[in-house]
């Protein structure tokens, strides 16, 4: 009984490992290199709100446990997020405030990025991408092909491939 209140749960160890691997590859060098998305606190933010916006998506197309899965990994996000503001000094009377606005800027870019890569639109795509990734209304055309590629690769994973072997994104640097 003691042994199962403090072992480690395994649902949760494979939803750490499952985030650690999406954070891992929105920290590709090409992402920052070649694509240029700026290697910032926001750049960071931004690469790994859209990888997360792609593997939510590939989780919502696939039969259920995958909306538990999509659950628990939206709420890791959500604390990776609180205990980096935490790390950066964030008083915990600010906290909240600062998470409202993280939700908001995350959920209002996976709105963004939806629709233009339900129907694979580019050009969309591109647009979004640059205004969220670069603050600029020039479109992000090589981002915009590597999320294509990347959400079409991953929505042909299955999900025991997917929490298995993890996501795997494309090499940024095809795209530039």
């Amino acid at each position: 009984m003691i042994v199962s209140l403090f072992g480690k749960d395994p649902r949760r160890t494979m939803i750490a490992t499952l985030y650690k691997r999406i954070a891992t590859g929105s920290r590709s060098p090409g992402l920052y290199a070649a694509l240029g998305v700026p290697d910032t606190l926001e750049g960071r933010f931004e690469a790994l709100s859209l990888h997360m916006v792609m593997i939510l998506r590939a989780l919502r197309a696939l039969p259920s446990p995958a909306d538990e899965v999509a659950k628990d990994l939206t709420d890791a996000f959500f604390r990776d997020m609180d205990a980096s503001l935490r790390e950066m000094g964030v008083g915990d009377t600010v906290v909240p405030k600062r998470m409202k606005k993280v939700a908001e800027s995350f959920y209002g870019r996976a709105h963004a990025y939806d629709a233009p890569l339900n129907v694979s639109d580019e050009a969309g795509l591109a647009v979004a991408l640059g205004r969220n990734v670069y603050g600029s209304e020039a479109p992000a055309t090589p981002l915009a092909r590597y999320a294509l590629a990347a959400d079409q690769g991953l929505r042909a994973l299955d999900l025991d491939t997917l929490l298995k072997t993890g996501p795997v994104f494309p090499e940024p640097e095809t795209f530039a």
